[in-house]
């Protein structure tokens, strides 16, 4: 049929009836009406809900390619996962059974010299388990309250620690609590050691309750950043080899003889709930002997020089 012949008249179904535009406005306002009526009264509700319930096989059926493929990678993406923290868990493992080893045999090698040395054995620490009540409310002090106290077989002067080092100090002791006086407090001391230089001084706390200083250190001594600092256990308080803090800064200043050296604690008190108190050596190491009496002529010239 040549192009100008073509029949440009409507199909035989839009020449019946209503008038297109007419068709469109009645669609129109049932569909509005539809949704009012369903909005309002939930008319619509019981045909959506057989009509759910009809297709509901159907659906299953269609999501069932989907979930397999996504249940795939994801075991495929598990799978690598728990193989590659199979393979980190047996590094790690083997790490820790050469430390292991490597720990029994320093044990073994200790006693051995301690027995060649007729060293006495390492004393036994005590510790007890406490819970910090609440912090002393003085702004110009850093102190902890325990709920353990001297009912619970706490002491006076007994070290205060976390998983991380020492805190404090217990300088008060009541029945049913106690006092701990932080290493960051301005009246607290702690004689360390250093572990690089094998150096003894003595830590204090600033005031500010975050850090600390090493006083007492020459300008020329060997102290470098992030040196760390430990417990030297000759005080008879503190046991050996608790961390303490690690050099932050060393300023060495041409007019003064001593350097001025800025400390990080390693045990911060801000959130701190539980923590242990030990026993302090003290208790366990043998009193000291008394000295020898004076010999009588020596008390003698003595007197006869006054």
């Amino acid at each position: 049929m040549p192009l100008g012949t073509l029949d440009r008249s409507p199909p035989p179904f839009f020449r019946q009836g209503l008038p297109a535009r007419t068709k469109l406005a009645l669609f129109a306002a049932l569909a509005i009406f539809l949704m009012a009526a369903d909005g309002r009264v939930g008319l619509i509700k019981p045909l959506r809900a057989a009509a759910a319930t009809a297709l509901l096989p159907l659906v299953r059926v269609l999501t069932v390619p989907v979930q397999a493929w996504g249940s795939g990678g994801d075991y495929l993406a598990g799978l690598q996962t728990a193989l590659a923290n199979e393979n980190a868990m047996r590094a790690r493992l083997a790490e820790q059974a050469e430390r292991s080893a490597r720990a029994d045999q320093l044990a073994q090698e200790n006693a051995r010299l301690r027995a060649l040395l007729e060293l006495r054995p390492a004393v036994p620490v005590k510790t007890l388990a406490a819970e910090v009540l609440y912090e002393a409310p003085d702004p110009f002090s850093h102190k902890l309250f325990l709920d353990r106290g001297g009912q619970h077989g706490v002491v006076a002067g007994a070290p205060v620690i976390n998983e991380a080092g020492v805190l404090g100090q217990v300088t008060r002791v009541y029945p049913f609590s106690a006092e701990v006086t932080l290493l960051v407090d301005k009246d607290a001391a702690i004689p360390v050691i250093n572990t690089r230089t094998q150096h003894r001084s003595a830590a204090f706390g600033n005031g500010d309750g975050s850090t600390m200083e090493l006083r007492f250190v020459g300008g020329n001594d060997d102290v470098q950043a992030g040196d760390v600092l430990t417990t030297s256990g000759t005080d008879g308080v503190y046991p050996p080899g608790l961390p303490v803090a690690k050099v932050a800064a060393v300023d060495r200043r041409a007019d003064s003889a001593f350097a001025r050296i800025a400390l990080a604690p390693a045990a911060l008190p801000d959130g701190v709930r539980h923590v242990l108190v030990l026993e302090p050596l003290s208790v366990q190491l043998p009193a000291r002997p008394e000295p020898p009496p004076e010999p009588e002529n020596a008390r003698t010239r003595r007197g006869g020089r006054r």
